[in-house]
Protein backbone atom coordinates (compact mmCIF):
# COMPACT_ATOMS: atom_id res chain seq x y z
CA UNK A 1 0.00 0.00 0.00
CA UNK A 2 1.29 3.69 -0.91
CA UNK A 3 0.78 5.81 2.31
CA UNK A 4 -0.07 9.56 1.98
CA UNK A 5 -0.95 12.28 4.75
CA UNK A 6 -2.97 15.30 4.28
CA UNK A 7 -1.74 18.23 5.27
CA UNK A 8 -4.09 21.83 5.25
CA UNK A 9 -2.70 24.88 5.96
CA UNK A 10 -4.56 28.16 7.60
CA UNK A 11 -5.35 29.78 10.49
CA UNK A 12 -9.01 30.30 9.56
CA UNK A 13 -9.22 25.91 9.61
CA UNK A 14 -7.56 26.43 13.51
CA UNK A 15 -9.70 28.78 14.85
CA UNK A 16 -13.05 27.18 13.76
CA UNK A 17 -13.93 29.98 11.01
CA UNK A 18 -14.64 27.82 7.90
CA UNK A 19 -15.11 23.78 7.97
CA UNK A 20 -12.17 21.36 6.37
CA UNK A 21 -14.01 19.61 3.64
CA UNK A 22 -11.26 19.08 1.68
CA UNK A 23 -9.46 16.54 3.17
CA UNK A 24 -12.37 14.40 3.49
CA UNK A 25 -12.69 14.90 -0.26
CA UNK A 26 -9.10 13.90 -0.99
CA UNK A 27 -8.52 11.09 1.36
CA UNK A 28 -11.84 9.44 -0.63
CA UNK A 29 -10.49 10.43 -4.14
CA UNK A 30 -6.93 8.90 -2.85
CA UNK A 31 -8.83 5.14 -1.74
CA UNK A 32 -9.91 5.36 -5.32
CA UNK A 33 -6.62 4.86 -7.09
CA UNK A 34 -5.32 2.47 -4.19
CA UNK A 35 -3.47 5.41 -2.22
CA UNK A 36 -3.97 4.88 1.78
CA UNK A 37 -3.92 8.25 4.00
CA UNK A 38 -2.71 7.48 7.01
CA UNK A 39 -2.84 10.83 8.59
CA UNK A 40 -4.54 14.40 8.42
CA UNK A 41 -2.90 17.00 9.76
CA UNK A 42 -3.93 20.88 9.92
CA UNK A 43 -1.34 23.56 10.52
CA UNK A 44 -1.60 27.55 10.89
CA UNK A 45 -0.33 30.38 8.65
CA UNK A 46 3.54 29.89 10.76
CA UNK A 47 6.49 28.79 8.82
CA UNK A 48 7.66 26.84 12.07
CA UNK A 49 4.77 24.68 12.38
CA UNK A 50 4.06 24.11 8.81
CA UNK A 51 8.45 23.00 8.72
CA UNK A 52 7.38 20.40 11.52
CA UNK A 53 4.60 19.15 9.94
CA UNK A 54 6.49 18.63 6.45
CA UNK A 55 9.58 16.91 8.53
CA UNK A 56 7.22 14.44 10.50
CA UNK A 57 5.00 13.86 7.34
CA UNK A 58 8.61 13.08 5.15
CA UNK A 59 9.51 10.30 7.43
CA UNK A 60 6.20 8.30 7.05
CA UNK A 61 4.52 8.41 4.07
CA UNK A 62 5.21 8.14 0.20
CA UNK A 63 2.55 10.96 -0.66
CA UNK A 64 1.73 14.44 0.96
CA UNK A 65 -0.71 15.99 -0.08
CA UNK A 66 -1.08 19.99 1.05
CA UNK A 67 -3.33 22.53 0.55
CA UNK A 68 -3.72 25.95 1.42
CA UNK A 69 -1.78 29.46 1.98
CA UNK A 70 -1.34 29.70 -1.87
CA UNK A 71 -3.03 33.19 -2.17
CA UNK A 72 -0.86 36.17 -3.40
CA UNK A 73 -1.14 38.23 0.46
CA UNK A 74 1.45 37.89 3.50
CA UNK A 75 -0.30 35.67 5.45
CA UNK A 76 -0.27 32.82 2.37
CA UNK A 77 3.14 31.51 3.14
CA UNK A 78 3.11 27.78 1.85
CA UNK A 79 5.75 28.26 -1.28
CA UNK A 80 8.09 30.46 0.73
CA UNK A 81 8.20 27.26 3.45
CA UNK A 82 8.56 24.61 0.66
CA UNK A 83 11.72 26.62 -0.94
CA UNK A 84 13.15 26.54 3.14
CA UNK A 85 12.02 23.12 3.39
CA UNK A 86 14.02 21.86 0.11
CA UNK A 87 16.98 25.03 0.47
CA UNK A 88 15.58 26.44 -2.62
CA UNK A 89 14.26 29.71 -4.04
CA UNK A 90 10.89 31.07 -5.70
CA UNK A 91 11.13 31.50 -9.80
CA UNK A 92 8.75 32.86 -11.73
CA UNK A 93 7.35 30.26 -14.23
CA UNK A 94 6.40 32.15 -17.57
CA UNK A 95 3.41 29.05 -18.04
CA UNK A 96 1.85 30.36 -15.42
CA UNK A 97 2.73 33.49 -15.67
CA UNK A 98 0.78 33.23 -18.95
CA UNK A 99 -2.11 31.59 -17.89
CA UNK A 100 -2.66 34.20 -14.79
CA UNK A 101 -2.42 36.90 -16.79
CA UNK A 102 -4.84 35.31 -19.79
CA UNK A 103 -7.54 35.00 -16.47
CA UNK A 104 -7.23 38.71 -15.26
CA UNK A 105 -7.98 40.18 -19.33
CA UNK A 106 -10.55 37.36 -20.27
CA UNK A 107 -11.94 38.90 -16.94
CA UNK A 108 -11.29 42.40 -17.77
CA UNK A 109 -8.93 43.22 -14.32
CA UNK A 110 -5.92 44.83 -14.06
CA UNK A 111 -3.23 42.48 -12.85
CA UNK A 112 -0.95 43.89 -9.66
CA UNK A 113 2.26 42.81 -8.76
CA UNK A 114 0.80 40.55 -6.00
CA UNK A 115 -1.35 38.58 -8.75
CA UNK A 116 2.00 38.44 -10.95
CA UNK A 117 4.12 36.94 -7.59
CA UNK A 118 1.97 34.06 -7.91
CA UNK A 119 3.28 32.92 -10.86
CA UNK A 120 6.58 32.41 -8.75
CA UNK A 121 7.18 28.52 -7.64
CA UNK A 122 10.05 26.89 -5.69
CA UNK A 123 13.01 25.91 -8.19
CA UNK A 124 12.85 22.26 -7.94
CA UNK A 125 9.00 21.72 -8.32
CA UNK A 126 7.25 20.53 -11.54
CA UNK A 127 4.36 23.08 -12.66
CA UNK A 128 0.89 22.02 -12.70
CA UNK A 129 -1.24 24.09 -14.66
CA UNK A 130 -4.09 25.21 -13.09
CA UNK A 131 -6.99 26.71 -15.05
CA UNK A 132 -9.66 26.90 -12.83
CA UNK A 133 -8.04 30.15 -10.37
CA UNK A 134 -4.84 31.82 -10.17
CA UNK A 135 -3.00 29.69 -7.24
CA UNK A 136 -0.50 27.10 -9.09
CA UNK A 137 -0.42 23.97 -8.38
CA UNK A 138 2.68 22.03 -7.49
CA UNK A 139 4.29 18.86 -7.50
CA UNK A 140 7.93 17.65 -5.84
CA UNK A 141 9.66 14.33 -6.11
CA UNK A 142 12.36 14.59 -3.44
CA UNK A 143 13.97 11.24 -1.47
CA UNK A 144 11.21 9.31 -2.23
CA UNK A 145 8.32 11.53 -1.64
CA UNK A 146 5.68 12.88 -3.70
CA UNK A 147 4.73 16.32 -2.69
CA UNK A 148 1.94 18.07 -4.04
CA UNK A 149 0.58 21.55 -2.96
CA UNK A 150 -2.86 22.05 -4.52
CA UNK A 151 -5.32 26.20 -4.06
CA UNK A 152 -7.01 25.47 -0.46
CA UNK A 153 -10.16 26.73 -2.42
CA UNK A 154 -12.43 23.72 -2.75
CA UNK A 155 -13.37 24.02 -6.80
CA UNK A 156 -9.84 25.04 -7.76
CA UNK A 157 -8.64 22.09 -5.06
CA UNK A 158 -11.03 19.30 -6.56
CA UNK A 159 -10.33 20.05 -10.70
CA UNK A 160 -6.88 20.07 -10.18
CA UNK A 161 -6.81 16.36 -8.10
CA UNK A 162 -9.18 15.43 -10.52
CA UNK A 163 -7.47 16.36 -13.73
CA UNK A 164 -4.07 16.31 -13.20
CA UNK A 165 -2.62 14.74 -9.65
CA UNK A 166 -4.81 11.48 -9.78
CA UNK A 167 -3.66 10.76 -13.24
CA UNK A 168 -0.37 11.85 -12.41
CA UNK A 169 -0.06 10.13 -8.82
CA UNK A 170 -1.20 6.76 -10.75
CA UNK A 171 1.25 6.95 -13.44
CA UNK A 172 4.39 7.49 -10.53
CA UNK A 173 3.32 4.76 -8.28
CA UNK A 174 2.52 1.61 -9.24
CA UNK A 175 -0.80 1.46 -6.48
CA UNK A 176 -3.07 -1.51 -5.55
CA UNK A 177 -6.69 -1.79 -6.32
CA UNK A 178 -8.82 -0.96 -3.32
CA UNK A 179 -12.70 -2.04 -3.12
CA UNK A 180 -15.02 -1.24 -0.23
CA UNK A 181 -18.42 -2.50 0.49
CA UNK A 182 -20.63 -1.35 3.17
CA UNK A 183 -23.32 -3.60 4.73
CA UNK A 184 -25.74 -0.97 6.54
CA UNK A 185 -27.10 -2.10 10.21
CA UNK A 186 -29.76 -1.61 12.56
CA UNK A 187 -31.24 -2.06 15.81
CA UNK A 188 -27.70 -3.77 17.19
CA UNK A 189 -25.13 -2.73 19.15
CA UNK A 190 -21.52 -3.10 18.07
CA UNK A 191 -20.68 -5.33 20.19
CA UNK A 192 -23.41 -7.89 19.93
CA UNK A 193 -23.03 -7.55 16.56
CA UNK A 194 -19.35 -8.64 16.79
CA UNK A 195 -20.30 -11.28 19.19
CA UNK A 196 -22.66 -12.81 16.55
CA UNK A 197 -20.24 -12.68 13.49
CA UNK A 198 -17.46 -13.72 15.35
CA UNK A 199 -16.50 -16.60 13.56
CA UNK A 200 -16.83 -15.35 10.10
CA UNK A 201 -14.97 -12.44 10.96
CA UNK A 202 -11.92 -14.56 11.93
CA UNK A 203 -12.04 -16.34 8.83
CA UNK A 204 -11.91 -13.47 6.16
CA UNK A 205 -9.18 -13.49 4.06
CA UNK A 206 -6.05 -12.20 4.60
CA UNK A 207 -6.53 -9.23 2.15
CA UNK A 208 -10.18 -8.24 3.32
CA UNK A 209 -10.10 -6.03 6.38
CA UNK A 210 -13.50 -5.08 8.92
CA UNK A 211 -14.05 -2.14 10.51
CA UNK A 212 -17.05 -1.26 12.69
CA UNK A 213 -18.48 2.09 12.18
CA UNK A 214 -21.44 3.06 14.39
CA UNK A 215 -23.57 5.94 14.37
CA UNK A 216 -26.85 6.68 16.04
CA UNK A 217 -28.61 3.14 15.88
CA UNK A 218 -26.73 1.98 13.10
CA UNK A 219 -23.46 -0.01 12.48
CA UNK A 220 -21.68 0.32 9.11
CA UNK A 221 -19.64 -2.68 8.13
CA UNK A 222 -16.86 -1.93 5.97
CA UNK A 223 -15.33 -4.35 4.22
CA UNK A 224 -11.54 -3.00 2.11
CA UNK A 225 -10.73 -5.51 0.13
CA UNK A 226 -6.69 -5.04 -1.65
CA UNK A 227 -5.54 -6.37 -4.56
CA UNK A 228 -4.59 -6.06 -8.39
CA UNK A 229 -8.07 -6.61 -9.98
CA UNK A 230 -10.91 -4.83 -9.03
CA UNK A 231 -13.41 -7.70 -11.01
CA UNK A 232 -11.60 -10.14 -8.31
CA UNK A 233 -12.45 -8.16 -5.49
CA UNK A 234 -15.58 -7.75 -5.97
CA UNK A 235 -16.44 -11.24 -6.76
CA UNK A 236 -14.39 -12.00 -3.49
CA UNK A 237 -15.87 -9.70 -1.40
CA UNK A 238 -19.63 -10.24 -2.48
CA UNK A 239 -18.78 -14.19 -1.22
CA UNK A 240 -18.05 -12.99 2.20
CA UNK A 241 -20.79 -10.47 2.59
CA UNK A 242 -23.21 -13.60 1.30
CA UNK A 243 -21.81 -15.56 4.21
CA UNK A 244 -22.37 -12.98 6.63
CA UNK A 245 -25.95 -11.60 5.75
CA UNK A 246 -27.68 -14.91 7.55
CA UNK A 247 -26.58 -14.53 10.30
CA UNK A 248 -27.87 -10.89 11.20
CA UNK A 249 -30.94 -10.99 8.95
CA UNK A 250 -33.50 -8.54 9.45
CA UNK A 251 -30.57 -5.99 11.35
CA UNK A 252 -29.24 -5.49 7.76
CA UNK A 253 -30.90 -2.52 5.60
CA UNK A 254 -29.04 -1.78 2.76
CA UNK A 255 -25.84 -1.63 1.58
CA UNK A 256 -22.54 1.03 0.96
CA UNK A 257 -25.03 4.80 0.57
CA UNK A 258 -28.06 3.61 1.59
CA UNK A 259 -29.88 5.60 4.15
CA UNK A 260 -33.00 4.45 6.23
CA UNK A 261 -35.50 6.73 4.63
CA UNK A 262 -34.21 5.96 1.33
CA UNK A 263 -34.87 2.43 1.73
CA UNK A 264 -38.15 2.91 3.24
CA UNK A 265 -39.01 5.16 0.03
CA UNK A 266 -38.14 2.50 -2.26
CA UNK A 267 -40.36 -0.37 -0.64
CA UNK A 268 -43.16 2.21 -0.56
CA UNK A 269 -42.79 3.42 -4.25
CA UNK A 270 -42.48 -0.72 -4.82
CA UNK A 271 -45.71 -1.42 -3.31
CA UNK A 272 -47.58 1.57 -4.39
CA UNK A 273 -48.14 2.35 -0.81
CA UNK A 274 -48.35 6.08 1.11
CA UNK A 275 -47.07 6.79 4.41
CA UNK A 276 -47.89 10.01 6.94
CA UNK A 277 -46.59 11.05 10.17
CA UNK A 278 -47.72 11.76 13.84
CA UNK A 279 -44.42 12.91 15.75
CA UNK A 280 -44.29 15.02 19.54
CA UNK A 281 -41.09 14.34 21.26
CA UNK A 282 -39.31 14.19 17.42
CA UNK A 283 -40.97 17.98 16.57
CA UNK A 284 -40.73 16.92 12.35
CA UNK A 285 -37.50 15.52 12.51
CA UNK A 286 -39.11 11.86 11.17
CA UNK A 287 -40.83 14.13 8.25
CA UNK A 288 -37.67 15.67 7.69
CA UNK A 289 -35.63 11.90 7.31
CA UNK A 290 -37.98 11.27 4.70
CA UNK A 291 -38.62 14.65 3.09
CA UNK A 292 -34.56 14.69 2.31
CA UNK A 293 -35.48 12.06 -0.29
CA UNK A 294 -36.10 12.55 -3.87
CA UNK A 295 -39.28 11.86 -5.34
CA UNK A 296 -40.92 11.16 -1.79
CA UNK A 297 -43.99 13.00 -2.61
CA UNK A 298 -45.01 9.56 -4.63
CA UNK A 299 -45.51 8.30 -1.58
CA UNK A 300 -45.19 10.45 1.29
CA UNK A 301 -48.48 12.73 2.15
CA UNK A 302 -47.76 14.46 5.22
CA UNK A 303 -47.11 15.06 9.38
CA UNK A 304 -48.95 16.50 12.36
CA UNK A 305 -46.49 17.52 15.12
CA UNK A 306 -48.40 17.88 18.19
CA UNK A 307 -46.85 18.54 20.95
CA UNK A 308 -49.96 19.25 22.92
CA UNK A 309 -52.96 17.25 24.52
CA UNK A 310 -54.93 19.27 22.48
CA UNK A 311 -53.60 18.86 18.94
CA UNK A 312 -53.14 15.12 19.83
CA UNK A 313 -56.78 14.85 20.66
CA UNK A 314 -58.05 17.38 18.01
CA UNK A 315 -55.88 16.49 14.91
CA UNK A 316 -54.86 12.70 15.93
CA UNK A 317 -58.13 11.66 17.59
CA UNK A 318 -56.61 10.57 20.36
CA UNK A 319 -59.49 10.22 23.47
CA UNK A 320 -58.85 12.29 26.27
CA UNK A 321 -59.57 9.42 28.51
CA UNK A 322 -56.40 7.94 26.94
CA UNK A 323 -54.37 10.64 27.99
CA UNK A 324 -55.72 10.77 31.27
CA UNK A 325 -55.25 7.29 32.10
CA UNK A 326 -51.82 6.37 30.61
CA UNK A 327 -50.46 10.30 29.85
CA UNK A 328 -48.64 11.05 26.42
CA UNK A 329 -46.10 9.16 26.47
CA UNK A 330 -47.47 5.62 26.50
CA UNK A 331 -48.33 2.43 24.20
CA UNK A 332 -51.78 3.40 24.31
CA UNK A 333 -51.57 7.01 23.29
CA UNK A 334 -48.44 6.39 20.75
CA UNK A 335 -51.02 3.64 18.95
CA UNK A 336 -53.93 6.05 18.70
CA UNK A 337 -51.62 8.72 17.41
CA UNK A 338 -50.27 6.51 14.64
CA UNK A 339 -54.13 5.45 13.86
CA UNK A 340 -55.32 8.74 14.05
CA UNK A 341 -52.81 9.57 11.78
CA UNK A 342 -53.62 6.52 9.47
CA UNK A 343 -56.93 7.59 9.25
CA UNK A 344 -56.81 10.86 8.91
CA UNK A 345 -54.57 11.46 6.29
CA UNK A 346 -55.85 8.43 4.82
CA UNK A 347 -52.58 6.28 3.45
CA UNK A 348 -52.10 2.44 3.86
CA UNK A 349 -48.90 3.48 6.87
CA UNK A 350 -48.61 5.77 9.46
CA UNK A 351 -45.91 5.91 12.00
CA UNK A 352 -46.13 7.80 15.56
CA UNK A 353 -43.56 8.76 18.52
CA UNK A 354 -43.94 10.45 22.17
CA UNK A 355 -41.65 10.40 24.84
CA UNK A 356 -39.26 12.82 26.63
CA UNK A 357 -36.51 13.92 24.68
CA UNK A 358 -34.90 15.57 27.56
CA UNK A 359 -32.91 17.42 29.55
CA UNK A 360 -35.85 17.87 31.83
CA UNK A 361 -39.62 16.52 31.93
CA UNK A 362 -38.68 13.35 33.60
CA UNK A 363 -40.31 11.34 36.46
CA UNK A 364 -39.26 8.05 38.18
CA UNK A 365 -41.55 6.06 36.52
CA UNK A 366 -40.79 7.90 33.29
CA UNK A 367 -37.51 9.01 33.19
CA UNK A 368 -35.90 11.34 30.21
CA UNK A 369 -34.93 9.22 27.44
CA UNK A 370 -38.11 7.22 27.84
CA UNK A 371 -39.48 7.06 24.06
CA UNK A 372 -42.89 4.96 22.55
CA UNK A 373 -43.11 4.58 18.99
CA UNK A 374 -45.40 2.91 17.28
CA UNK A 375 -46.48 2.04 13.43
CA UNK A 376 -50.00 1.36 12.09
CA UNK A 377 -50.68 -0.24 8.64
CA UNK A 378 -52.52 -2.55 6.72
CA UNK A 379 -51.89 -5.53 8.96
CA UNK A 380 -52.41 -4.13 12.01
CA UNK A 381 -50.43 -1.85 14.31
CA UNK A 382 -47.27 -2.44 16.37
CA UNK A 383 -45.52 -0.54 19.44
CA UNK A 384 -42.09 -0.22 21.20
CA UNK A 385 -40.83 1.47 23.91
CA UNK A 386 -37.21 2.59 23.98
CA UNK A 387 -34.99 3.54 26.73
CA UNK A 388 -32.68 5.84 25.56
CA UNK A 389 -30.24 8.16 26.79
CA UNK A 390 -30.00 11.90 28.94
CA UNK A 391 -29.12 13.96 25.61
CA UNK A 392 -32.52 15.46 23.81
CA UNK A 393 -30.66 16.12 20.13
CA UNK A 394 -29.53 12.23 20.37
CA UNK A 395 -32.77 10.95 21.74
CA UNK A 396 -34.41 12.78 18.85
CA UNK A 397 -31.92 11.04 16.22
CA UNK A 398 -32.45 7.92 17.62
CA UNK A 399 -35.55 7.58 17.65
CA UNK A 400 -36.21 8.57 14.05
CA UNK A 401 -33.49 5.76 12.95
CA UNK A 402 -35.98 3.10 15.41
CA UNK A 403 -39.47 4.37 14.19
CA UNK A 404 -38.01 4.29 10.55
CA UNK A 405 -36.55 1.00 11.05
CA UNK A 406 -39.97 -0.46 12.24
CA UNK A 407 -41.77 1.21 9.56
CA UNK A 408 -39.58 -0.77 7.39
CA UNK A 409 -39.83 -3.86 9.06
CA UNK A 410 -43.75 -3.86 9.56
CA UNK A 411 -43.56 -3.16 5.14
CA UNK A 412 -41.29 -6.14 4.35
CA UNK A 413 -43.03 -8.95 6.64
CA UNK A 414 -46.60 -7.31 5.51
Amino acid sequence: MISAEVLTIGDEILFGQITDTNTQWISAELTKIGVRTVRKTSVGDSREAILEAFNEAAKRVKIVIVTGGLGPTKDDITKKTFCDFFDTTLEINESALALITSFFVERGRSMTDLNRQQAAVPKNCTYVENRWGTAPGMWFDVNGVVWVSLPGVPFEMKNLMTKRILPMLQAHFKTPVIYHRMIRTVGIGESFLAERIEKWEDSLPENIKLAYLPHFGQVRLRLTATGDSLESLKSQTEAEVEKVLPLIGDAVFGFDADELETVVGGLLVARKQTLATAESCTGGYVAHRITSVVGCSDYYKGSVVAYSYELKTSELGVLQATLDQFGAVSEQTVREMAEGARTRLKTDWAVATSGIAGPGGGTADKPVGTIWIACAGPTGTVARKLLLTKYREMNIQLTATYVLDLLRKQIVHA
